[in-house]
């Protein structure tokens, strides 16, 4: 059975009349970078998110270097953060010559636990940067208000999770700013590379803006140093094509979660993912806990469905913090115990909207055999 991680080729081939002409549109009008479309996409999309600013930018870690850049953090600067998160997350502080530290995580969301924050904050810190991990928001109301008891800014690392929803709000728009990525896997993706800048702060969105385009908000009138990064106009006409059907994509995901939920309801050495009752969940990502405790290890069952052809990912098997980079000082960190123990027991399956319940019974079948043959054993 040819199953997919993530079945792109399906997705376009389903709307490919209209991202043919939008692409071809672009192509007519030859206006590359920050075309009209690139307008369009930032107003449509700050309608969706419910945000007053929308800056499309070239990837997603150029938007967390940005929302950086525009708090302010440099040399000396401290950042809280995950270690379990994608490298790009601490990655855009480093550039700035500030240093990551890391805080551990929920055991049950995997996203930074807010009652690790308050202890690793120094007159150093700056500001905290949550991880919207795998579709399902922080808990981002107590952080929030140790943010502000402490006079820190708050930089939301939205990649994983647009759309998805804390008590109500959409992520990435509950901090001064949040940061998106439109890579190709993402429940919103182009075809290439892209990004994005959210914020209901008038200033951070102007300051912003002048770092994305060289310092400048006149060409030839730099007013302080920033980086070149730009949306191009090309990934602005596809993701408008997509941002219309981005609420049924994510139906879908939630639905295809159920499915795997109910496959893998009550076996005693698999955790499925919980879902917190005061945010939404969009699954990019269905991660499985495997119990250290069980006779067949996480890196045995990726081996067996390796051997029967079934994708499966594991993110993340190294820590930041145990990274080369940072392991000989290059951060600072509390006890994390929970996102160790993290990294040795997840293990992501296949979700997408074009997944089937047949496909996803034969991957739970190949899940239950590698159980049944290590316990007998």
């Amino acid at each position: 059975m040819n199953v997919k991680m993530a079945d792109l080729r399906g997705q376009y081939e389903m709307i490919a009349p209209e991202i043919d002409k939008a692409i071809r549109s672009v192509l007519e009008h030859a206006a590359f970078i920050r075309g009209r479309e690139v307008d369009e996409l930032e107003s449509e999309l700050a309608d969706y998110l419910d945000v007053s600013h929308v800056l499309g930018v070239a990837n997603g870690t150029d938007a967390l270097q940005i929302a950086m850049m525009s708090l302010g953090i440099g040399p000396g600067d401290e950042i809280i953060t995950s270690a379990f998160t994608v490298f790009a997350t601490a990655e855009a502080g480093v550039l700035l010559d500030a240093t990551p530290v890391f805080a551990d995580i929920d055991s049950r969301t995997f996203n930074i636990d807010p009652e690790c924050v308050e202890a690793l904050i120094t007159p150093r810190t700056k500001a905290i940067v949550p991880v919207h991990l795998f579709g399902q928001p922080a808990d981002m109301a107590p952080i929030m208000e140790i943010a502000r008891r402490h006079g820190l800014g708050v930089i939301e690392d939205n990649a994983q999770s647009i759309g998805a929803e804390y008590r109500g709000q959409k992520t990435g728009c509950i901090g001064d700013i949040g940061c998106l990525s439109f890579f190709p896997t993402k429940n919103l993706g182009c075809y290439g590379d892209g990004g994005a800048i959210l914020t209901n702060d008038a200033a951070l969105y102007k300051k912003a803006r002048m770092v994305s385009n060289h310092g400048a908000e006149r060409k030839y009138y730099n007013e302080i140093v920033g980086i070149n990064s730009r949306l191009d106009t090309i990934q602005a006409a596809i993701l408008k094509v997509k941002l219309q059907r981005l609420d049924t994509y994510q139906t879908r995901r939630q639905q295809v979660a159920r499915v795997y939920d109910t496959l893998f309801d009550k076996h005693p050495f698999i955790t499925t993912p919980h879902h917190a009752p005061d945010r939404t969940h969009v699954y990019h990502q269905y991660t499985l806990r495997i119990s250290e405790e069980s006779p067949g290890k996480r890196d045995g069952l990726a081996a067996h469905l390796k051997a029967h052809g079934i994708p499966h990912a594991i993110y993340y098997p190294v820590p930041l913090h145990n990274l080369p980079v940072f392991a000989e000082g290059g951060c600072r960190k509390g006890p994390l115990d929970e996102t160790e123990k993290a990294s040795r027991e997840v293990l992501s399956l296949p979700i997408h909207p074009l997944l089937t319940a047949h496909e996803q019974q034969y991957i739970s079948d190949k899940i239950m055999q590698y159980f049944d043959r290590v316990v007998s054993n």
